[in-house]
């Protein structure tokens, strides 16, 4: 059965052969899913992450309402995001090392200058970095990426490992959202118009991913201050 308020989507996930898909897709005025555009970037990835993650473990955050979120964070660059009893905010600091965040390595802004420029957004330069970590059954509930100060600049997000299904709403969370199936190596640039229309991911199904193993990687491109 069909959730009223989404579509459905058009293929299975964990198909054995990924559909054929055009590079490009838009899925609002100011939005865009680019395929594989960070593929030609993984050799250097995932070494940039694990040293990263060496630095700034993952560790599962608890929300101001006292939930223990399924998805496991970590970041990089000037500012984290972090999330606590007290609220939802960016901090210099680690809270768990009590250590400045590693520094954004360079593979990681490159890729994200030139997914926000392929979107039409050339002058962006994140300086936040959110890592999450989904295994099977991890969700992202319906929220809005509005703890920003300069809500101008885009938001990217880079796909990596198991795929999920993203969730693209409106404005309002009761708006209807489209269903975007996201595999490794996709990148979703949405700005202007666009910047902040609710948006979250559908739990991860069971899955390996023949590098990253039983886990879906995303990164979160952002300018926090």
């Amino acid at each position: 059965m069909q959730r009223k308020g989404t579509t459905p989507a058009t293929f299975d996930l964990f198909a054995e052969d990924t559909p054929q898909l055009p590079s490009q897709e838009q899925i609002g005025p100011e939005s865009f899913v680019f395929r594989g555009f960070a593929l030609p970037f993984i050799e250097q990835l995932l070494p940039a992450l694990e040293s990263v993650l060496t630095q700034a473990p993952f560790r599962n955050m608890v929300t101001p309402g006292g939930y223990t979120m399924s998805v496991a964070l970590s970041s990089c660059g000037e500012f984290g995001w972090i999330t606590d009893r007290s609220g939802y905010k960016y901090s210099p600091i680690n809270p768990l090392t009590g250590q400045p965040w590693p520094a954004m390595p360079g593979v990681f802004m490159e890729l994200a200058v030139a997914a926000a420029s392929a979107a039409g957004f050339a002058a962006f330069v994140p300086d936040a970095c959110l890592i999450n970590r989904y295994i099977p059954g991890a969700k992202m509930s319906l929220h809005q990426d509005k703890d920003e100060r300069g809500l101008e600049w885009p938001v990217v997000s880079v796909s990596l490992g198991l795929p999920a299904m993203f969730l693209f709403g409106g404005d309002e969370r009761r708006d209807p959202t489209q269903r975007v199936p996201l595999f490794h190596g996709d990148v979703v640039v949405w700005g202007g118009v666009d910047r902040l229309r609710f948006h979250g991911v559908m739990p991860v199904r069971q899955g390996e991913h023949p590098q990253l193993g039983e886990q879906r990687i995303n990164f979160t491109f952002r300018k926090a201050r």
